[in-house]
């Protein structure tokens, strides 16, 4: 039986194969839209698995596995044996001869490493304090829509190095673009963690309007990710500098987005003027989770396919 392919991180892809899966996607949102069934995972089951609390990556799984003709079983650890203890690699062995996909949103990347390791099945990283890699996925493709190819454009990240930021860096590299990032002192990037070798397509400012100057995109994220509540008031002040408002936004490019991953805190780490403003696609980006996903699971499960 061969080894199955998982999506635990971006650089788990090829360029080549995150743009069959942006062509996939462009393809399957258009029957989306146009109402049109495609349902080429009939009687094919993902399992979700569910740490970490979720509205957008619960939702954007579960109906996009309903619309490509399959069903989707949700579990959480706080009402399953992997809340009481149950050896992951256990777990693993069982859940993956009972479905054919797998989500987990959990804490560490190890635990979706380790499931993936003793699975039959793709594994999918719906989340880790690591690493986002389908929210990176879905905010490349919105990105593509509204403004073509993110090959040699300038990502501008203002605030926490988190999972989110580190994905960004990881899909700079394999897709040739670069990122500024701007973090309060303390909170920079770590390259190791990170999963980068090298800094040649990513540079950190000190000055976030330094690091927004000219920027084709702008993103940022919540100042307190899931799991670090206790820092929240630390948090708040240390980054009260690194709110993306209209001022900021002036000093990017002049057809230059913003996105955030949501959910979002107005007045926190950005303004309700820029993510209700025009150069807002966070709607859209919201979105697209649902379409990059479906093509993602395609993808895992049959292979290329050229409808």
């Amino acid at each position: 039986m061969a080894a199955p392919k998982h999506f635990l991180q971006l650089k788990d892809f090829s360029r080549e194969e995150l743009e069959h899966v942006f062509a996939r996607t462009r393809w399957i949102k258009d029957k989306f839209k146009r109402y049109e069934p495609y349902h080429p995972l009939f009687d094919r089951t993902l399992v979700m698995i569910f740490e970490k609390q979720s509205t957008r990556t619960r939702l954007s799984f579960e109906a996009g596995m309903h619309q490509l003709g399959g069903a989707a079983i949700f579990l959480s650890t706080r009402d399953s044996q992997l809340g009481r203890g149950e050896p992951v690699e256990d777990a693993a062995q069982v859940i993956s001869r009972m479905c054919d996909i797998v989500m987990i949103r959990t804490f560490e990347q190890g635990i979706v490493e380790r499931f993936a390791r003793h699975a039959r099945v793709p594994v999918i990283n719906g989340l880790t304090n690591e690493y986002h890699p389908c929210q990176i996925l879905a905010d490349i493709y919105t990105f593509i829509e509204h403004r073509g190819s993110i090959e040699g454009k300038t990502v501008a990240w203002i605030g926490d190095s988190n999972n989110v930021c580190n994905t960004w860096l990881q899909a700079a590299e394999v897709f040739g673009f670069n990122v500024h990032v701007s973090t309060p002192p303390g909170y920079e990037v770590e390259p190791e963690r990170a999963g980068l070798y090298g800094t040649d397509h990513y540079e950190e400012f000190p000055d976030p309007m330094d690091a927004v100057r000219g920027a084709d995109l702008v993103t940022t994220d919540v100042w307190t990710s899931m799991g670090f509540e206790a820092e929240n008031e630390a948090r708040r002040r240390d980054f009260e500098d690194w709110q993306v408002d209209a001022e900021m936004m002036r000093q990017a490019g002049p057809d230059a987005i913003f996105m955030h991953c949501l959910p979002a805190h107005r007045g926190e780490e950005v303004a309700a003027e820029v993510i209700d403003g025009p150069h807002s696609v966070v709607w859209d980006e919201a979105e697209n989770r649902l379409h990059t996903q479906k093509a993602l699971m395609e993808y895992l499960l049959l292979g290329r396919v050229n409808s």
